[in-house]
């Protein structure tokens, strides 16, 4: 009795420790089980028309802040009581948010504002609003992350530089309710959790982790540096010696027909390739006037397969063996050759040596994002100084509904038909997430994204794509174990810049899509109806 009475001693006592340390550390929290009117502000701008609603999160009692339309532009903020430093200790950002309709084009991320002596106004909260940092999922088009962006000024040049955290992990491809994670170390450390599990670690300090890197370069090209007009970047030329020989004629065909090829016994000259299928009927509802005149499906002709061949024999071409084509020069090793010319490196002016990132205090938490997608539910966005309290947040209120939604999925997958994805594929979509985030695929993960995107929508084609990934996979094992050349970078589109200065990633992704469509539909509204020519 002793013995569970000090178990039961050392339970109330963590718990305890537990609360107190929960109400130490939050700086601010707000799980929405209130109204948002009065508390948030939501922009006045004549762009940002989406309405905000307090709604309950699907198939829960949990409330959330909702996107409620299609197709708009969100924002809305919260200010802090007291700005919040990033300098003391550890920081943690969390949030909660769920796809309910799904996500195919728009963001989901949140922007932890400055103070307002950087010139900005909780009425007109816009795209242009100085951050400190931005944080949370995006997709849409090629775009698929979970956006770490550091906003971080230079001393030396006063210019506030986007830094973003390179090969973030991937969003989740569901409509449950997902928490993500940002936990910033005094130790400069930043690691980003999806649902409790660490998916990425960086330091902000390291040129690897983060583009461009906090830390300049030492030394930069010359800007004044021209090249020489008489500077020779060739390393081989023309031989100017070698001289055409006589004998090359550049005008004799690459083929010729082949003199001696016979025509096969039992050729039939005078029989189609194809005829009319004898079978076919015209359609009763065929009208000759609104369809055209009506024509027999053709099929193989039959009297073919027995034969060498049907219709006109022609000889067959072959090689020609006087073929030379167009007459060049040798090339030799150019003794003008120089080098590739870059300019002379100079010291960086705007070079700065740095222990620790210079953060900006927060001072708001908003939301500005444009969507194509509705039903985007947040919801428990806590700023804490102890990444135990995003736990036990995480522990309370954030599992409870996932273990629910997950469950409630499971039944449905089961269910699915032999059209939709099966449980089994979901898991396997979930791993190809997963291997498109490892680094050395980096130069591959917009294709290979492109692949798994493709795959969800027809799963006929999974086997295929897995195929094509592992393909892939081994191409990059093969050249980093044996060598060779480097490796070619996927083309791909020109990616638009991904936040404030202009647009967010979605939102100029999802105004193209918008218009694209637009287009498509002018399109389809003046094109003529098809005429049926045969019965298939």
């Amino acid at each position: 009795m002793g013995r569970f009475a000090l178990l039961l001693l050392l339970a109330f006592a963590s718990f305890q420790a537990l609360c107190f340390a929960a109400d130490d550390d939050t700086v601010f929290y707000d799980s929405f089980d209130e109204p948002f009117d009065g508390r948030w502000i939501v922009s006045d701008k004549d762009d940002y028309k989406g309405v905000w609603k307090h709604s309950k999160s699907e198939g829960h009692d949990d409330y959330g802040l909702l996107v409620s339309e299609k197709a708009r532009k969100y924002a809305i903020v919260k200010e802090l009581n007291e700005p919040v430093s990033l300098k003391d200790g550890s920081t943690v950002l969390q949030f909660e948010t769920r796809f309910q309709n799904g996500l195919e084009c728009g963001g989901a991320y949140l922007k932890y504002l400055r103070p307002q002596e950087a010139g900005w106004k909780a009425k007109e909260f816009d795209n242009e609003s100085p951050y400190s940092i931005m944080f949370g999922p995006d997709k849409c088009g090629a775009t698929n992350k979970v956006h770490f962006i550091l906003k971080h000024k230079n001393p030396k040049s006063g210019e506030y530089v986007e830094h973003h955290l390179k090969y973030p992990p991937s969003v989740p491809s569901d409509k449950l309710t997902h928490v993500y994670t940002a936990i910033l170390k005094p130790d400069n450390e930043v690691r980003i959790l999806i649902d409790g599990e660490e998916k990425k670690k960086a330091n902000f300090l390291s040129a690897d982790d983060f583009e461009p890197p906090l830390i300049p370069a030492k030394t930069i090209p010359d800007p004044d540096d021209k090249k020489p007009e008489d500077w020779d970047e060739r390393a081989k030329i023309p031989d100017p010696n070698a001289v055409k020989p006589d004998d090359w004629d550049e005008d004799a065909p690459m083929e010729i027909e082949d003199e001696e090829a016979v025509k096969p016994e039992g050729w039939l000259d005078d029989e189609p390739e194809e005829i009319d299928d004898p079978e076919a009927t015209k359609p009763e509802d065929w009208d000759d006037e609104e369809d055209g005149e009506w024509e027999a499906p053709k099929i193989d002709n039959p009297k073919c397969e027995t034969a060498p061949g049907c219709g006109e024999w022609k000889r067959p071409m072959k090689m020609n063996p006087a073929y030379k084509g167009k007459w060049s020069a040798p090339l030799i090793d150019n003794p003008n050759y120089k080098g590739i010319w870059k300019p002379q490196e100079i010291p960086n002016p705007d070079y700065f040596e740095l222990d620790k990132p210079d953060f900006e205090p927060i001072a708001a938490v908003g939301i500005e994002i444009w969507t194509m997608q509705d039903g985007i539910l947040f919801d428990n966005i806590l700023i804490a100084k102890n990444d135990k309290v995003a736990e036990s947040y995480r522990e309370t209120t954030w599992k409870p509904k996932f273990e629910v939604e997950k469950e409630k999925q499971k039944a449905e997958d089961e269910s699915t038909d032999s059209d939709g994805l099966s449980a089994v594929q979901k898991k396997v979509f979930d791993v190809l997430y997963k291997v498109a985030d490892i680094p050395f695929l980096s130069e591959y993960k917009l294709q290979i994204l492109d692949l798994i995107e493709k795959a969800e929508k027809q799963p006929n084609i999974t086997i295929g794509v897995i195929v094509s990934i592992l393909v892939i996979m081994l191409t990059v094992l093969f050249r980093l174990l044996f060598g060779g050349k480097k490796q070619p970078k996927v083309e791909k589109k020109p990616e638009v810049a991904e936040t404030s200065n202009n647009q967010s990633t979605s939102g100029e992704k999802a105004e193209e899509e918008e218009e694209e469509e637009e287009e498509e539909e002018k399109e389809g509204t003046a094109a003529p109806p098809r005429r049926r020519r045969r019965d298939t």
